[in-house]
């Protein structure tokens, strides 16, 4: 189920034919502390098994969410940014309301994602921090994308 929502000159769209790839991984792989060095095969997989949305100014890319669930009981948000240049002018904020009010995310029992940065954000649409984090359980491989060492 693809669609697109306006506001002004801006379009968030799950359209995932219209993503920039390259935009989408070039933020990724340099700009995020979470994915930094992540590769275009990673980030195409991550596409194809998610939820997209993507925010554009005319055809020109600026944003990205992906949303990683079973549409059922749980959802993950993963991987949102507005490119810098974009940023304070409420898109953020739309793309969280946008990815919310999307049919396929409703009713679901368990909907998380992990910040470093933008509790602010997401504290103002529900997102609480975890009151008991003995709950939850991990493998964290923070390395998992640098480069293989050269052995040869």
């Amino acid at each position: 189920m693809e669609y697109e929502v306006q506001n002004g000159n801006y379009t968030i769209s799950t359209d995932k034919r219209r993503l920039d790839l390259d935009v989408v991984h070039g933020f990724l792989s340099t700009k995020t502390y979470w994915s930094k060095g992540c590769s275009l095969e990673v980030v195409q997989r991550s596409r194809d098994n998610s939820i997209c949305f993507g925010i554009y100014e005319g055809r020109d890319q600026i944003g990205f969410a992906r949303v990683i669930t079973d549409e059922a009981t749980m959802a993950y948000l993963s991987d949102v940014f507005v490119l810098e240049e974009h940023r304070g002018k409420g898109l953020s904020k739309w793309l969280v309301e946008v990815i919310l009010a999307d049919s396929r995310l409703q009713g679901l029992r368990r909907f998380v994602l992990v910040t470093q940065d933008a509790h602010s954000l997401y504290s103002r649409f529900g997102f609480e921090c975890v009151e008991n984090g003995r709950l939850y359980m991990e493998i964290f491989q923070p390395d998992v994308y640098a480069e293989e060492p050269d052995f040869a």
